[in-house]
């Protein structure tokens, strides 16, 4: 055999086994498409389609920091510290930093639009408190926050489960805030709102919401209410509420009746939307104190000095009125002035400037005069060994 031979020979076999294993090739099977979220945009901006439903998700909340300074008493912003831990205090900063998660849900049905809202709300910070001793500087009163450490910044609780709630339609129940206050709105757009109280907020609803058209709106509420100022019998607080919307503005009219103490206490408000750049709002409200707890329970209790879950401010009638103007689209100026029957004053003033969109920066001044009223009822009210009370609040927020 010569090399010629020996090399065609050879080829031939090669080529013979390619051939035998191009037949038995394994074919490789091309990848699935893969499934990539749908946006909804039937109920806003942000939604999407679970997938394998026909409901639409929305994924939301905020990071925010608070930093107050202020006298004790007045704000949420203010608290004092311990000096060497004894009867000596001063005031300092208060911190508080939040994380909120929000989620919303929506789907058609044949009933109606079915929703669903929820927010929780996660906490580290310190509170108003003392460290604080048995008696009240200088006398025998009992002091409420004897042993307290509400000045030491911790996780304040494991978390807060602000709103869940269920809605069909007009019909809505779960953990929500007071129809009191949702229905016709809250006390303008400053952090301090309750510098002079105007209602309870979270609570359990069963509430119905009716839209009549031409701008008039209706609801109706039966209400658990919270802390000490829930229902003590089979029989629901119930809330009422009645509101005209146009261009201009709105009139509003919401009535509460307190089942504990079968007292009754409404709020009529006005919104006028001056130009698309400036609005203003004024809201009154009026309760009956004749029914109500007026002296001071030691050691917490129901409606102190004549206050409830539905009239919350000091006597029988409180004002409250504000407004918005917006500079540009990064810049609003608001405000805020409460005045109550016990002769109590408030005043809160922000700017709040968009850094960036989702991302905003308020810087906010307080101040509180507290009335005779308050100081007659109960020589241990807050504030009431101060009258005028200054405090301040810088708000660092991102929304998404």
């Amino acid at each position: 055999m010569n090399i010629k031979s020996l090399l065609l020979g050879s080829a031939a076999a090669l080529l013979a086994v390619s051939g035998a294993r191009a037949a038995d090739a394994v074919t490789v099977a091309e990848p699935e498409p893969a499934e990539y979220v749908k946006i909804c945009d039937v109920y806003g901006a942000g939604y999407f389609y679970i997938p394998g439903t026909e409901t639409c998700l929305r994924i939301g909340g905020y990071v925010r920091e608070d930093i107050g300074v202020g006298d004790a008493g007045s704000f949420d912003g203010a608290n004092h510290v311990p000096d060497h831990m004894n009867d000596s205090d001063h005031s300092t900063y208060s911190k508080n930093t939040r994380f909120t998660l929000k989620t919303w849900t929506g789907q058609e049905t044949e009933l109606g639009t079915l929703k669903t809202f929820t927010e929780t709300r996660f906490n580290f910070g310190n509170n108003y408190g003392d460290y604080g001793s048995p008696f009240l500087a200088g006398g025998t009163e009992v002091n409420g926050k004897s042993g307290t450490t509400g000045w030491t910044a911790n996780n304040k609780t494991p978390f807060a489960l602000e709103f869940a709630y269920i809605q069909l339609g007009g019909l809505r129940v779960g953990a929500d805030e007071s129809a009191f206050d949702t229905f016709i709105g809250y006390a303008g757009n400053v952090i301090n709102d309750t510098i002079v109280p105007y209602g309870g907020f979270q609570t359990n609803v069963i509430q119905y919401y009716f839209d009549a058209g031409n701008g008039l709106s209706a609801v109706a509420s039966l209400e658990e209410g919270s802390g000490f100022d829930t229902i003590d019998s089979y029989v629901p607080h119930v809330v009422g509420g009645l509101k005209w919307t146009q261009g201009w503005g709105a009139i509003t009219g919401v009535v509460a009746y307190d089942s504990n103490y079968e007292s009754v206490s409404g709020k009529v408000r006005l919104d006028v939307n001056v130009n698309d750049a400036f609005s203003l709002f004024a809201m009154v409200g009026y309760g009956s104190t004749s029914n109500l707890d007026k002296t001071y329970p030691v050691g917490g209790g129901i409606n102190a000095f004549g206050r409830g879950f539905y009239k919350p401010w000091g006597g029988s009638w409180a004002l409250w009125g504000g407004g918005t103007y917006k500079f540009n689209e990064k810049t609003s100026f608001n405000v805020q002035a409460s005045y109550d029957d016990w002769k109590d004053i408030g005043l809160a003033a922000n700017v709040a400037y968009t850094v960036v969109p989702g991302f905003t920066v308020t810087a906010e001044v307080d101040w509180q005069r507290v009335g005779q009223g308050a100081i007659d009822n109960s020589s241990v009210w807050v504030g009431a060994t101060k009258k005028n009370n200054v405090g301040g609040i810088l708000r660092f927020q991102r929304d998404f």
